[in-house]
């Protein structure tokens, strides 16, 4: 009897192989040919399941977000079944820090999409491009919850810091990346800015916990 080809799960693994591509060799030099030598299919098949480049970079653009989505969940839960407002916030940040090879690779490839949504509408009409309010809603209102329940310091406007975390998360990740600083560096650098925010916790800081 014929093996059943489980399609959802076909796409996504030709969806990770332009991804891993893309790390190495940057999103505009990958072409399909590439990722199906990736991937271990024919082109054949990428172009049967995708038919155009385009069609694969919008399908590689929500894998990589939904990716993204799997480690801060996976960095909340390790910190315990009530991690609070500052440990959800480290793993957003570490998260999208350029500590590992996955992070590395997120780093990159988004960016290289952001390059490229400026001349695409294709690419800039997707929610991950488009609704770049998502995260710093999400950090407005950890600082928010953090605010009410006395974890800040006096006087923290959580909309003002949560866009200058996010500025500096991604001006720290470019300078890890490009190799002006280490991740640990780069950490430290996060830490002090999140030390003026939080009152003082006794946590293990997000430099300790780089490459875990």
């Amino acid at each position: 009897m014929p093996k059943r080809v489980d399609h959802a799960e076909r796409r996504t693994e030709i969806a990770e192989a332009l991804l891993r591509v893309a790390g190495r060799r940057g999103l505009h030099a990958v072409g399909m040919r590439d990722v199906a030598a990736e991937a271990g299919v024919s082109l054949r098949l990428v172009q049967y399941y995708f038919e155009t480049k385009e069609k694969l970079l919008l399908y590689g653009l929500q894998r990589l977000a939904e990716g993204f989505g799997e480690r801060v969940a996976a960095r909340v839960r390790a910190a315990g079944d009530d991690p609070g407002p500052r440990a959800t916030v480290e793993a957003l940040l570490l998260a999208s820090l350029p500590t590992d090879e996955q992070s590395r690779t997120f780093h990159l490839v988004y960016t290289s999409y952001a390059v490229l949504s400026v001349t695409d509408q294709a690419l800039a009409a997707q929610p991950f491009i488009r609704s770049p309010d998502a995260a710093e809603d999400t950090l407005t209102q950890l600082l928010e919850r953090a605010r009410e329940s006395g974890a800040t310091r006096p006087g923290v406007e959580a909309r003002a810091e949560a866009v200058s975390l996010l500025a500096l998360s991604a001006g720290l990740g470019t300078s890890v990346l490009v190799g002006q600083r280490s991740a640990r560096s780069a950490a430290e650098i996060l830490d002090r800015h999140l030390d003026r925010i939080f009152r003082a916790g006794g946590g293990r800081s997000l430099a300790e916990r780089v490459g875990e």
